[in-house]
């Protein structure tokens, strides 16, 4: 591929689409964490980020290094998604029922280990980004997930923002809704993953 209107526009929506994920998570954590501040706002979204743009770039590497090691991997990848989002979710979803928030995540909403768990199992289908993207050179995929980065960053901030909004208004629901949210993300993918 060369460098064209298409390239960006395809990058651009290639990010929407790995985004929704994300966008689902960020809306969890927004309903979780109401009173979120800005700059942990920024923060949350840019870890979904951070990960959407390296995990298309870590499957570039494989396909031009070790591609016959990363193809029986990548069967596992829906497994790994849902095992990390049923985790999450499961634990916010009893949280929420019990109504024993720890007293951390109510003063500080989602721990940064959660976080990372969370970008990891939303973004690791994005390895196999890198196989569509095998025939750009390197100065294009990086361009290619800097975009993706970029397109998930604004999607995770918008939902992040629209779950604060609900989040003040459902109250203690908030943690139940999440971890159901969490829980059906990890499905959609586990399923999309290995069925489709």
């Amino acid at each position: 591929m060369k460098w064209s209107v298409g390239f960006f526009a395809e990058s651009i929506l290639l990010g929407a689409g790995l985004a929704m994920d994300a966008f689902s998570v960020s809306l969890a954590n927004g309903l979780h964490e109401p009173e979120m501040k800005r700059g942990r706002m920024c923060g949350i979204a840019g870890v979904f980020a951070g990960f959407q743009a390296l995990m298309p770039m870590l499957g570039w590497i494989c396909v031009h290094t070790i591609v016959q090691y990363f193809r029986s991997f990548e069967r596992w990848i829906p497994w790994i998604a849902l095992v990390l989002l049923l985790f999450i979710g499961g634990k916010m979803l009893i949280e929420g029922i019990r109504g024993e928030e720890a007293e951390e995540e109510k003063e500080h909403g989602v721990g940064i280990g959660a976080l990372l768990v969370q970008g990891v199992a939303t973004s690791i289908d994005a390895l196999s980004v890198g196989f569509t993207i095998a025939d750009y050179d390197l100065g294009m995929a990086i361009v290619c997930a800097l975009l993706i980065a970029a397109v998930t960053f604004v999607i995770c901030m918008a939902g992040i923002l629209i779950g604060r909004k609900f989040g003040t208004k459902l109250a203690g629901k908030a943690s139940v809704f999440g971890g159901v949210i969490l829980i059906l993300i990890g499905i959609e993918i586990f399923v999309t993953g290995v069925f489709f």
